[in-house]
């Protein structure tokens, strides 16, 4: 069973079987659209009833560290499985950073998965007062401000270490924001995540075809 979101921030559990199933399910969705250009709708009904349950999710294409594509959902919006299938597609085809992937990045690329838990507000007036908030390499964070929103995952720590202000600046420059501004209604939120992956590589298109 997959643990119902909850007030705690603990993200869900997923069993061995369900990690293998959602991460064949973003698989399945990039190569059906790079094979017939266009993409299956994620059956529900074919999956068990927890991966049929909304859920909110981030998919991270990779392909030696660099970044091939990544989008997400914040809120539950859809089943998690459709949620899954429908990041994957859009973070290697649709992601305004970046190319759209190939057939032979697909081959090669890692695919990275998290299942996120329901936001939390987080009670600060500053950067200062939030990152006292902060779990280190536990939290994802939310800001959003008057014209601005952005995330940092929980797995984005990795790139910072221990070093809170260092991953604040980064946010709120990915946010358009000017480093410490904290603007009237700004508000923050935080989550955490379950992360799934698959390293690749995976069989090419030409042989899925056989």
């Amino acid at each position: 069973m997959i643990a119902a979101h909850d007030p705690g921030m603990r993200a869900p559990e997923l069993t061995g079987a369900q990690r293998v199933t959602l991460l064949g399910v973003a698989a399945a969705a990039i190569a059906d659209v790079l094979q017939t250009g266009s993409a299956t709708p994620a059956d529900t009904a074919r999956h068990e009833p927890a991966l049929s349950e909304p859920g909110s999710t981030f998919v991270t294409l990779e392909r030696d560290d660099e970044l091939l594509g990544c989008i997400g959902t914040l809120e539950p919006v859809r089943a998690l499985v459709a949620d899954v299938a429908h990041n994957a597609i859009a973070a290697a085809f649709s992601d305004p950073r970046l190319p759209a992937i190939t057939g032979r990045e697909y081959e090669v690329m890692s695919i990275e998965i998290s299942v996120l838990s329901a936001l939390e507000p987080v009670g600060a007036a500053s950067v200062d007062e939030l990152a006292n908030e902060l779990r280190v390499g536990i939290d994802g964070v939310v800001v959003d401000a008057p014209g601005a929103r952005a995330t940092f995952l929980p797995a984005v720590w990795r790139h910072f270490g221990d070093d809170v202000d260092t991953f604040l600046t980064s946010l709120w420059r990915k946010a358009g924001l000017a480093p410490g501004a904290w603007h009237s209604g700004t508000r923050c939120m935080r989550y955490t995540a379950t992360k799934i992956a698959d390293p690749g590589p995976r069989p090419g298109l030409g042989e899925m075809a056989r």
